[in-house]
């Protein structure tokens, strides 16, 4: 964006981009490992039906028998170089954890860090404005925040919906016997990866960052799915390999079967993968066979993904079906 100040790509303030900025999740679980097993507060306003156990995408309180509080967050620094998409994709994607939960986003809280001596404030304003209005296709209130000076640009949201309990999504309900979903093309973390390098602009991974994944989750939801997640910073397999653990199967994937955005490949033969790729593909290979695929399949496979779609436990419309889970084998993935 140029502003009246000069021309600015907002990926360069970071040493990161989008979700592919997360810490390794191999080394995440190592420092929550302590935390799952919390004593319980003194006078719970309601009980804690999904925790950090299965590494779910949100926490669900349940408030009554028919309603339950889904809260999550989720920030990252810049992904592309505008600030409008910027805010548009982060709040996207903040929103999508309620949505893999099977909830209802009903307030958001922006999440703000700026290198305020280095940017001007007018790129911060097109950043919550572009927040701001994908809250409003939700039909999420967007109810102020919290900013911070920081060396880095960061952005995101602290999401609450409401779930009815019997209806939500958790990575532990997967059993054998149903098929894997994908609701968006993999080969955003590519795209994104090669934005950063060059600055060249792909429309269509815009697109797919940019677009709610509430169609999807009601779509789930009525299909009568209890096993969800959404795919974004460790890959599909990574959140495939959390999804399988914790439901006590292996799923197996067609890579064959996998969509792809355009561009994507090409983006990977010329070398454009982040290292949260890479380390998301270290983190599930002790865990998966691998053997029938080249390595540059398994890391798009791994592709660190910012606003990605949902993988399901079922069959969704629109979606795309991609393998299916089965009973534990030695390996919580079996990629074929």
């Amino acid at each position: 964006m140029t502003t009246e100040t000069g021309p600015y790509r907002l990926t360069q303030y970071a040493h990161g981009g989008g979700c592919a900025c997360k810490i390794p999740p191999g080394e995440l679980e190592r420092v929550v490992a302590g935390l799952t097993a919390a004593p319980p507060p003194a006078d719970p306003a309601g009980e804690l039906l999904v925790g950090l156990d299965a590494g779910d995408d949100a926490a669900v309180v349940g408030v009554r028998p028919d309603l339950g509080l889904v809260a999550t967050t989720d920030f990252f620094t810049p992904v592309v170089d505008d600030p409008y998409d910027w805010g548009r994709i982060a709040a996207a994607n903040a929103l999508s954890d309620v949505y893999a939960m099977g909830g209802r986003p009903v307030v958001a809280l922006n999440l703000l860090g700026w290198p305020r001596e280095v940017l001007p404030f007018e790129l911060a304003a097109e950043v919550l404005r572009g927040g701001r209005d994908v809250a409003g296709l939700a039909g999420c209130h967007v109810a102020g925040g919290h900013s911070v000076d920081d060396p880095e640009p960061k952005y995101g949201m602290a999401v609450t919906g409401i779930v009815d309990p019997a209806r939500t999504m958790r990575n532990d309900a997967g059993r054998a016997g149903l098929p894997l979903s994908l609701t968006k093309p993999l080969g955003i973390g590519v795209l994104n990866a090669r934005h950063k390098a060059t600055g060249e602009v792909f429309p269509q991974a815009i697109e797919v960052m940019t677009t709610l994944n509430k169609e999807a989750s009601i779509a789930a939801v009525a299909a009568g799915v209890t096993c969800a997640t959404d795919i974004t910073g460790f890959g599909l397999l990574g959140h495939l390999h959390k999804l399988a653990r914790a439901s006590g199967v292996t799923a197996v994937v067609d890579a064959a079967a996998v969509p792809y955005l355009d561009g994507a490949r090409e983006a990977l033969r010329d070398g454009f993968v982040s290292g949260g790729s890479r380390r998301n593909l270290d983190w599930v290979r002790p865990h998966s066979d691998l053997s029938t695929v080249e390595e540059s399949e398994a890391l798009l496979l791994a592709d660190a993904q910012t606003s990605g779609g949902l993988l399901v436990a079922g069959e969704v419309p629109g979606g795309t079906v991609i393998g299916e889970l089965v009973p534990r084998n030695g390996h919580t993935i079996v990629v074929r």
